[in-house]
């Protein structure tokens, strides 16, 4: 088996969301404007509401993030026969 190593995964433009019923937290992650190696990041709440849902894709877009992830404590993805 082959090993990579200790390479480690850097991503320039990220999100994270938190999944709720009701309410989505959302973290984007930049390169800082003005300090070269540095970040900021910035924090938003969002409605599970369609309107809402748009105006985070359009945060998203603007901060031309390239990747985003995701956490829930509920089920969003269903197998097959599950």
């Amino acid at each position: 088996m082959d090993e990579d190593g200790d390479q480690s995964l850097y991503v320039e433009r990220i999100a994270a969301l938190d999944l709720g019923k009701a309410v989505l937290e959302a973290c984007v992650r930049l390169p800082h404007p003005s300090r070269p190696g540095r970040r900021v990041q910035e924090v938003r709440s969002f409605e599970t509401r369609t309107a809402q849902l748009l105006a985070l894709a359009d945060w998203l877009r603007c901060e031309q993030v390239t990747t985003v992830v995701m956490e829930s404590t509920s089920d969003y993805v269903r197998h097959e026969g599950a």
